[in-house]
């Protein structure tokens, strides 16, 4: 998984950059549930970043419940999403948005591009399940 990350000078921040290609290889099935992720240190030393940058990053999926950090243990991908809260998920959502509509603006791509493909590629993995 480490060889495949890559950071672009986009403007976009380093641990948003790190955060979103782990959410994606979990979104396409790189990273599986349960799945031990690489260490926040092999990560900083393969990308060449500090590593408050990848814990950052790190937390973040933390929190959103994509990974789960065990001190002393690992880290892994959550096996399954925490239990859904109406008013948060609402409030992921309209972030997610928010973040997909920055990073495509910020790559000259049109957002509404991006949210067609994100349908398409949506309805390809749940017809593989």
């Amino acid at each position: 998984m480490v060889p495949t990350l890559h950071l672009q000078d986009n403007g976009v921040p380093v641990y948003v950059q790190i955060r979103d290609q782990m959410l994606q290889a979990i979104g396409a099935g790189i990273l599986r549930p349960g799945e031990q992720m690489p260490t926040m240190r092999q990560v900083a030393v393969a990308l060449k970043v500090d590593l408050n940058t990848v814990r950052h990053a790190y937390a973040d999926l933390e929190q959103t419940g994509a990974i789960l950090i065990l001190r002393a243990r690992g880290t892994y991908v959550a096996e399954r999403p925490p239990p859904v809260d109406v008013t948060r998920q609402a409030k992921r959502v309209e972030s997610l948005a928010q973040q997909a509509i920055a990073i495509s603006n910020a790559a000259g791509v049109d957002p509404v591009d991006v949210a067609e493909q994100i349908l398409q590629i949506s309805k390809r993995q749940r017809t593989k399940k």
